[in-house]
């Protein structure tokens, strides 16, 4: 196995784990065991798969950890095999470099798999996660009509923002294949590594992965200036050079979609503003005031039937009242009240509303809408009928 060459690109069938399933130095084929594993976790509706030496592979089913105890622990030798079968020889290199790497790749019958290779404890180790081969619709995630609409925009910057894992990403592309079966545009993508695969419908779309297709994010976001784009999606906005060239493409009348970690809308705000050095911040500030369209922080909770996640949103549409206090350096802080305070009308939707709407439809418990509450007492009054 020692000899075997790994592939750019591998595609492997998923096959039904037998009762007893060999780790890979046994086996003799990692990519099959990659792929029993995959499969197995993909019936089970699984979101992450982790596999580290000296231990089960473990997988995260909403929210929680299990292990998957009828396959053997695996060994040092089958993670360097595991690594080495889905990586090109320039993904190795980067990872016995860096300590780390990023890489997808595809899955016959399971689709794409997003890969984190990194070293613990002096050991390879891999968090995986798949990616749904279908993209879903805004309807489909549940999304609240206000975020639906995003889709719809001409121009300006729309920031997705939350945890790892709270479904960005998927937002985004469920967002981006709306523009692509109702308006005829070219779409430009830049990400680390590419996710899902969008199949062209009116839209003409470009996907380009940094190490693959481009370098880094600020200069592939430069070259898509030049590259005829109508909408741009920027997987991270993760240095202030990319966030002003995120700025600037929207500026010049482009749709561009990114994310960014922060734990909600207003702290996008200030997390953007406080990148940049003093100096610059006034001229920041301005370019958010114009072009900034609006922010959405999200995160996934459990369903009130046990079964599967649900996504409740914060949202907040830059309105003239938000760019009065964008402007102000003072007065920036105001805007998580507004938030809070401002209806759908006005273009907000506030966590707690999202949570109690949930909590009506019955589709989250009580108890988990109060734990995640911006303030549990309001929201309990509210779910009391207090307002």
């Amino acid at each position: 196995m020692e000899n075997a060459k790994p592939p750019e690109s591998p595609v492997v069938t998923g096959e039904p784990a037998p009762n007893v399933v060999q780790p890979s130095s046994e086996s003799g084929d990692p990519l099959k065991y990659i792929g029993v594993v995959l499969a197995m976790s993909v019936r089970q509706n699984a979101s992450d798969i982790h596999l580290r030496a000296r231990n089960h592979p473990v997988i995260r089913i909403d929210s929680v950890l299990r292990p998957l105890r009828q396959f053997p622990v695996l060994s040092v030798t089958d993670l360097e095999a595991l690594a080495k079968a889905i990586m090109s020889p320039r993904h190795w290199d980067i990872l016995q470099r860096d300590y780390q790497v990023d890489l997808s790749f595809g899955l016959k019958g399971i689709g794409r798999v997003r890969v984190n290779t990194y070293f613990q404890r002096g050991t390879i180790a891999m968090a995986l996660r798949v990616i749904q081969t279908q993209i879903p619709s805004p309807e489909d995630l549940r999304l609240p009509s206000i975020v639906r609409d995003f889709y719809r925009f001409e121009r300006g910057l729309v920031i997705l923002t939350g945890a790892t894992g709270s479904g960005k990403s998927t937002t985004i592309a469920s967002l981006i294949n709306e523009i692509n079966f109702n308006s005829a545009k070219h779409i430009v993508t830049i990400e680390d590594p590419v996710e899902y695969i969008f199949s062209e419908q009116r839209c003409i779309i470009s996907q380009r992965e940094l190490g693959v297709d481009a370098t880094t994010f600020s200069m592939s976001m430069t070259a898509a200036l030049r590259e005829d784009p109508d909408v741009i999606l920027l997987g991270e906005m993760r240095d202030p050079v990319t966030m002003e060239t995120a700025l600037t493409a929207a500026e010049t009348g482009h749709l561009v979609f990114s994310t960014l970690h922060a734990p909600a809308t207003a702290e996008t705000v200030t997390r953007i503003i406080s990148s940049f050095p003093p100096e610059a911040q006034p001229t920041i500030r301005s370019k958010l005031s114009l072009n900034l369209r609006a922010v959405v922080a999200q995160r996934l909770l459990p369903r009130a039937s046990g079964e599967g996640r649900v996504v409740a949103c914060e949202v907040m549409t830059v309105t003239s009242r938000v760019r009065e206090l964008i402007l102000d350096p003072l007065r920036v802080k105001e805007i998580a009240d507004l938030v809070r305070k401002e209806s759908v009308v006005e273009g907000m939707l506030s966590f707690d509303q999202h949570l109690f709407e949930l909590c009506r439809a019955g589709e989250i418990t009580e108890e988990m809408a109060l734990q995640h509450a911006s303030s549990a007492t309001d929201l309990r009054l509210k779910l009391d009928g207090f307002s």
